[in-house]
């Protein structure tokens, strides 16, 4: 690979993910054009997805879903050619991971199945962490670009195995924050006080990185958005779909997608996921 100054990356989706490692590829040196469904107020902006996938060395897509992603990669599909290289980091259903792969082989470009784990702060400080899926050959092409944005690349294996994995471990995410929201309304209801709880879990096995961040912010009301309700009930039915694919019952996630649902019905879709909270805070 070049050096940063002659690579051109093309990042597709400016939310709060996108628009950070944006701002983190063009610190390292990278040329950036960046393209987003709803303009944003950046130099490095171009207006259509076709302008932003030409002449690109790479394509760095962080879109919110599958049907997202099919459609902007339909919009750019004849545009692109077999020395580019395709970086999906949204998280999507596994089938639509697997026909980006296809579409990229049939064209002759490189593809990487490679979504991300970090929200809003990492992502501000380059510190994403990658799961990839894919050939070796290709995670070697891209590492420079990868490490612009992120602190570990993890390759899991073939093209499918990092969604999988994205799947499964925001599955974890999403199930401990709505059993922190539980043990939140059930010690505060019983008079003790919300530090005590997080102090208690930090000393306990069940502590975690996870448990540190939101239960303070639980407990005080704050729901900022670092990853929003809306992005986890989603990433909680692609769960659903590879469970049902394989036969699995999986009662605990399915009980938590139904209440992710129930929030976003309440007009908490775009809160931070923690925002599973709100059913039982009422102040």
């Amino acid at each position: 690979m070049t050096t940063p100054a002659d690579t051109t990356i093309a990042v597709f989706g400016l939310g709060i993910i996108g628009s950070r490692s944006a701002d983190q590829l063009k610190q390292h040196g990278f040329s950036v054009k960046t393209w987003n469904r709803s303009p944003k107020d950046r130099e490095d902006s171009v207006s259509s997805p076709q302008e932003a996938a030409t002449g690109a060395d790479f394509l760095a897509f962080y879109l919110k879903d599958g049907q997202a992603m099919r459609e902007v990669f339909g919009a750019i599909q004849d545009t692109l050619q077999p020395q580019q290289t395709v970086l999906n980091h949204s998280t999507i259903d596994l089938e639509t991971t697997q026909w980006l792969a296809a579409q990229c082989e049939e064209i002759g470009c490189r593809f990487l199945d490679c979504p991300f784990t970090g929200s809003k702060v990492a992502a501000g400080q380059g510190q994403l962490v990658y799961f990839v899926g894919g050939d070796q050959a290709v995670l070697d092409h891209s590492r420079q670009v990868l490490e612009a944005t992120s602190k570990e690349i993890k390759l899991i294996g073939p093209v499918g195995s990092a969604t999988v994995i994205k799947i499964a471990t925001n599955l974890i995410s999403a199930s401990t924050v709505q059993a922190l929201s539980e043990a939140l309304a059930i010690t505060t209801a019983n008079g003790i006080q919300p530090e005590v709880l997080t102090e208690s879990v930090a000393s306990n096995v069940c502590g975690s990185i996870l448990a540190a961040m939101k239960l303070p912010t639980m407990a005080s009301g704050d729901f900022d958005t670092h990853f929003s309700l809306e992005n986890m009930l989603k990433d909680s039915r692609f769960a659903l779909e590879l469970a049902d694919r394989a036969g699995i019952e999986t009662p605990g996630i399915a009980a938590t997608s139904a209440a992710m649902e129930d929030g976003c019905k309440k007009g908490n879709a775009s809160l931070d996921f923690s925002a599973l909270y709100k059913a039982y805070h009422t102040t």
